[in-house]
């Protein structure tokens, strides 16, 4: 009796684990083998399924090959930062499949497809889900939520950073930016590296306009960010390691101990705000981003409350946003400032025939035309995302094409943003001009072409604040410097979460004779 039940039991084991060695099979070798002989009927190749691993180690010996390699101070730069891409495109076209592990991506940079697809009107292509160390830094947030609590929490965002409240701001980033040029007094005649200066800047900017809080005060907050990120971006490991695509690069429990202490500071704040108004020494929550969130927290209609987890998560990710985007934004266009002094001059008599030698206001910062088409030309050559994904959970047909559900879409912004169809032979070309007579001109009215915060109903509700910060920031630079780029800059562009200088962007700065 023993003997037969013993048997019993191990058989059920041999089915067990039969069962689930079919289904892994199933999932890394009959899935992807099928899904590559659909798309090729369909005319979308790519290079070709590696069982496990899919393409990922060749794209990481590509990575690691265009890292070693030097580049001039060229524009150029999708063959630096995305060589897998480069020589993809070349090889299959515009539209082609490519592996991440077993996990099928198609990669899409045609116009017509890529509006189908961002402007997701039936609802069929979600935004994948966050890479495991992005869910730890910013939780649940507006930039993950979909549905009904996305549209709630995209009200409060846009009621925090559009129209009167961002005139409100103004003077917040006036007083920041005025903190960093009397730090810069001591550099001037000699080299400076601005990266971690606009790093500074702006933590500053977003502590005080989103938070009502110093630098000081955030400081922790924003070392604690910078770590978590290059946890991880760590460098790849000089063998491929099948746990890269399962478990990351490691650092788990590292980043887990500084999200924990990063929420706990948040939630210090949130109590502080919660207090005052408790104890009446405060009339509300506030007029700041914090403050929209905790007077939402605590409404009277409990269908309209969100919670403190909700209030937390999007601290973390409006500290992301609003220091990572503008940081880089600012980085790019002094760089190529710089390098095109004509521009520089431009951009500096403009800012002296709007402002003089006062401080930028709302009314001046609407008529910054000339530095409008540098900044566009910047975020042009230099996007802060080189590209977004969005996932299939449904077998759906997206033009001539008939795809397969569990699939995702790379859309490729960088590359589109160099594309010599819509820019012309010189799209590398750092060219302001292209933006004279506005955006849609300069793309032919093809609103996909030219997407660097996105497109359709997802686009970055942070993107007036940039380049609200970015005019001020640039207009009381060029009220008292002229610079041009140091011989020991080393152009790098690298994929660090958004596009950045990896060693940093070095000027030489001269005082203006006021």
């Amino acid at each position: 009796m023993a003997a037969g039940i013993a048997t019993l039991f191990l058989d059920s084991i041999c089915l067990y684990l039969l069962f689930v060695l079919v289904k892994f099979l199933y999932k890394v070798w009959w899935t992807p083998i099928w899904t590559q002989k659909v798309m090729a009927k369909q005319g979308i190749r790519g290079p070709r399924y590696r069982f496990l691993h899919g393409n990922m180690k060749e794209v990481m010996q590509m990575k690691k090959e265009a890292m070693a390699i030097t580049m001039g101070l060229s524009n150029d730069i999708i063959q630096k930062v995305q060589p897998q891409f480069h020589r993809w495109i070349n090889t299959y076209g515009k539209n082609f499949l490519f592996w991440q592990g077993p996990k099928a991506q198609v990669f899409v940079s045609e116009g017509e497809l890529m509006k189908e697809i961002l402007n997701n009107k039936e609802k069929t292509y979600p935004k994948q889900e966050l890479a495991p160390y992005a869910q730890k830094l910013i939780g649940n947030s507006l930039v993950s939520f979909e549905g009904e609590i996305w549209s709630k929490m995209r009200k409060l965002a846009n009621h925090a950073f559009h129209g009167e409240s961002l005139k409100n701001l103004t003077p917040e980033m006036v007083a920041s930016s005025e903190m960093m040029l009397e730090r810069w007094k001591k550099h001037e005649g000699k080299e400076i590296e601005v990266f971690e200066e606009f790093k500074q800047l702006t933590s500053e900017v977003i502590s005080r306009t989103a938070f009502g809080s110093s630098y000081v005060e955030g400081k922790d907050i924003f070392e604690k960010l910078r770590k978590v990120l290059m946890i991880a971006h760590r460098p790849p490991p000089s063998k491929f390691s099948f746990s890269n695509i399962f478990r990351g690069n490691g650092g788990e429990n590292e980043m887990q101990k500084l999200v924990s202490e990063m929420r706990n500071e948040i939630l210090e704040m949130i109590r502080k705000r919660e207090k005052k108004v408790k104890s009446g020494e405060a009339e509300s929550y506030g007029k700041d981003f914090l403050g929209l969130l905790l007077q939402s927290c605590h409404d009277p209609d409990e269908s309209q409350r969100i919670t403190v987890e909700n209030v937390i998560d999007e601290c973390k990710g409006m500290y992301v946003a609003g220091q990572e985007t503008t940081t880089n934004l600012l980085s790019w266009t002094i760089m190529l400032l710089a390098i095109h002094t004509d521009w520089q001059e431009e951009a500096r008599k403009e800012v002296q025939d709007i402002f003089g030698q006062q401080i930028p206001n709302p009314d001046g910062i609407s008529k910054l035309k000339i530095m409008g088409m540098i900044i566009n030309e910047t975020l042009r050559l230099y996007p802060p995302a080189m590209g977004v994904i969005r996932k299939v959970n449904r077998e759906v047909q997206l033009g001539k094409y008939r795809l397969p559900s569990n699939t995702n879409f790379y859309l490729p912004i960088l590359k589109l943003h160099h594309d010599p169809k819509t820019w012309g032979e010189d799209a590398h070309l750092f060219k302001p001009e292209r933006f004279a007579e506005g955006v849609a001109k300069a793309t032919g009215n093809d609103v996909s072409a030219f997407c660097p915060f996105g497109i359709g109903p997802r686009t970055c509700v942070g993107s007036n604040f940039a380049i609200t910060e970015v005019k001020i920031a640039l207009s009381m630079i060029l009220q008292r410097y002229s610079f041009t780029l140091s011989p020991a800059y080393v152009h790098s562009p690298v994929q660090v979460l958004l596009l950045r200088p990896q060693h940093g962007v070095q000027i030489i700065l001269e005082p203006l004779n006021r």
